[in-house]
Parts: C-alpha cells; sequence; structure tokens
C-alpha cells in the first residue's frame, strides 16, 4: 500500500476537525476525496503532506510513519502538495516557479527532463516562462501549480480543488491532463467540488461528512449510487 491514513484525528485549538479517519491509497490509483465545505476535506490534504500535525492517529508512506515529520521531509520523500487557491508567486516567473517546486531535487539532468515533460503537458507555461505568474489566467495559474508541484517528481500528487473558479473547457483540459500524469506513473489523490469530473477521473472514492468518512466505494459505484447523485450530482443519472 502507498499510503495509509488510519484513525486520523486533527484539532484546530479546541475544535476537532476530523474525527478518526481511515483510507488508503494503492500505487497507481486515483483517489477522488469529495464532500461539502467544511467536511474536512482539505484538512485531511494538509495532515498528509505535513501541514497540520495530527491530534492521534497514524499516516503511513510505504508503511513508514510519516505523520510527525515536517512537511520539506515528505516532498523529499515523494509527496507533493497543489494547495487549494494555487498559491503561485504572483511575483515571480512563471520559470522561477517552477524552479521553486524543484528545490528537493539534486540530479540536474533529471530536472531537466522533468521540465521538458510539463511543458509538453502544458505548452503554454512554456510560452510564459519569462512572464510574472500573477499576469496569468485562474487556468495557466491552474497549470502552473501543478506543474510546480510535478517539478519535485512526486511518486503522489494531492490535488486540492484544481478546477475551483475555472470554466467548463479549462476544467476538461486540467482533468485529461491529470489523467495523462497518472498514465505517467504518479498516484493522485484529488478534492474535488465538481463530483462527477472527479468521479469520471478516478478509480475509487470517499465521500466525508463533518470530519468523518461516510462512504467509501469504486468511482463508477458512487457515480450510480441514488444518495451520491442527490446530494453530490444535483440528482442527475450518470449519463447526463
Amino acid at each position: 500500500m502507498l499510503l495509509e491514513v488510519e484513525n486520523l484525528h486533527v484539532r484546530y485549538g479546541n475544535v476537532e476537525a476530523l474525527h478518526g479517519i481511515d483510507l488508503h491509497v494503492r500505487q497507481g490509483e486515483i483517489v477522488a476525496i469529495l464532500g461539502a465545505n467544511g467536511a474536512g476535506k482539505t484538512t485531511t490534504l494538509h495532515a498528509i503532506s505535513g501541514l497540520l500535525r495530527p491530534s492521534r492517529g497514524e499516516i503511513r508512506f510505504e508503511s513508514k510513519p510519516i505523520h510527525k515529520m515536517p512537511a520539506h521531509r515528505l516532498v523529499g520523500m515523494g509527496i507533493a502538495h497543489a494547495p487549494e487557491g494555487r498559491r503561485i508567486f504572483g511575483t515571480l516567473t512563471v520559470q522561477e516557479n517552477l524552479n521553486l517546486g524543484a528545490f528537493t531535487q539534486a540530479d540536474r539532468t533529471r530536472t531537466t527532463k522533468t521540465l521538458q515533460w510539463i511543458h509538453e503537458l502544458f505548452p503554454v507555461l512554456a510560452q510564459r516562462r519569462e512572464q510574472l505568474a500573477g499576469t496569468l489566467s485562474g487556468g495557466e495559474q491552474q497549470m502552473l501549480a501543478i506543474g510546480r508541484a510535478l517539478m519535485a517528481n512526486p511518486r503522489i500528487l494531492l490535488l486540492d480543488e484544481p478546477s475551483l473558479g475555472l470554466a467548463p473547457l479549462l476544467v476538461k483540459v486540467i482533468f485529461q491532463t491529470l489523467w495523462e500524469i497518472n498514465g505517467a506513473g504518479v498516484t493522485i489523490v484529488l478534492v474535488e467540488q465538481n463530483a462527477r469530473a472527479a468521479l469520471k477521473l478516478a478509480h475509487r472514492g470517499y465521500v466525508m461528512e463533518v470530519g468523518r468518512i461516510v462512504l467509501e466505494d469504486r468511482a463508477e459505484a458512487l457515480l450510480a449510487n441514488p444518495e451520491i447523485r442527490n446530494a453530490y450530482l444535483g440528482g442527475q443519472t450518470v449519463e447526463e
């Protein structure tokens, strides 16, 4: 198992945000985490990537406990996080943002190859390499955020709301590229409000409600589940 989360509790001061969640991710999977705002999805990713320290429970990466390690150590181990809201450095160029993503990488040849791959995935990043990142469109900034995370050569990529605020056509482009990234061997954990797009891409999914996981299943089964359709897909059928 690549990633295991067991009985995970996370607190913000006196308020417990996660109440003992369990999830696992196998090598090569795309796993979607669904749920309404405030369900605990972003908190889960922050705990996995070392940005939040759990109050109880364990997180293991390739069977090794990682929940007490600092975030930069986890990046070096192969866990990359593209956060909600993109969080790019707007006053730096596109290329400088990408360079920062490679801060754990000592092999220059490999970094050059990774950059070439990112330019193939997102040609606009090559075209705009000298442009200030803050002047990019929302969709281009999202591409840059994903590209920056990929510069670390991750084994697993944590993505938080990659479609947020994007036009439907751009969402399609981003999700197609995520499929290509997964095809290249990168495991993906995807937090996404667009439940239909996420489940069409993912192999499996988890549904969170108020800090707990209430459902886990194959993506096709979740798409066909009437309760999921009513809660997250507007009551529509899979074909619609």
